[in-house]
């Protein structure tokens, strides 16, 4: 009986040494580590992510830009007498510091009988501080119907934030042939905003030359609502 009892004994502290491998724990008194659970962990998820997120503008080795240029379908055409003279503002946010060296433009269209005259591109902070400006393009505005680069007078370094790129133009042209790219977006551009964070807008009258500074609380949408809206611009 009393091997009987002895054999019992050891078999039953061999089953319990076995199951506390199974569960990872050693036995009491063991110092070895105790074995590694089978089942393996799941790896955290980065919190980035690392899928498609579709076109960026240093695709196209450009460092910022209103939108994918591909979406840029549509043309806005504006007469002389409607668009002379305003400033036009398109709000561009950048999310990062920058030199910002060129303003890109999508000219769809030319009237190779345009007299043109006192027209540029700059660039305006959110104070509505003139920051930079190119010299008069009217030439560029004549030739090659493409999307091309405007290069302003001085690069400057761009903190991120938000910023207005100013269109002014002068002079006379047909009213189908000096054209724009654009989004089809229309009126509907400056949804949910509000002077003076408009994304798309006009201010004043008769101006010749940028101004040094706009109040951009005096936003307007007297043209931007007739069809001249949604520029397509980029920044390099």
């Amino acid at each position: 009986m009393r091997t009987r009892t002895t054999t019992a004994t050891t078999g039953l502290v061999t089953a319990l040494a076995a199951l506390l491998v199974l569960a990872g724990c050693t036995a009491p008194g063991d110092s070895r580590p105790a074995a590694s659970s089978s089942v393996a962990s799941v790896p955290a998820q980065s919190g980035g992510g690392s899928g498609f997120e579709g076109p960026r503008p240093q695709d196209q080795n450009l460092l910022a830009w209103t939108g994918d240029p591909n979406d840029a379908g549509h043309v806005t055409a504006q007469s002389s007498a409607g668009v002379g003279g305003r400033v036009t503002l398109v709000r561009i946010v950048l999310r990062e510091q920058i030199t910002w060296s060129n303003v890109w433009l999508g000219l769809a269209g030319i009237d190779p009988n345009a007299q043109l005259a006192n027209c540029y591109l700059g660039v305006y902070d959110a104070k509505g501080t003139l920051v930079a400006t190119t010299p008069d393009i009217s030439p560029q505005l004549m030739t090659d119907a493409i999307a091309k680069p405007f290069a302003l007078g001085k690069p400057f370094t761009a903190a991120p934030g938000t910023y207005f790129i100013a269109l002014l133009l002068n002079g006379t042209w047909a009213t189908n042939g000096l054209t724009l790219k654009s989004t089809g977006a229309g009126i509907s551009v400056n949804a949910g905003l509000t002077p003076p964070n408009l994304r798309y807008s006009n201010l004043l009258t008769g101006q010749t030359s940028l101004p040094v500074t706009v109040n951009l609380a005096e936003q307007s949408t007297s043209t931007i609502n007739t069809g001249w809206a949604s520029q397509w611009y980029a920044i390099s």
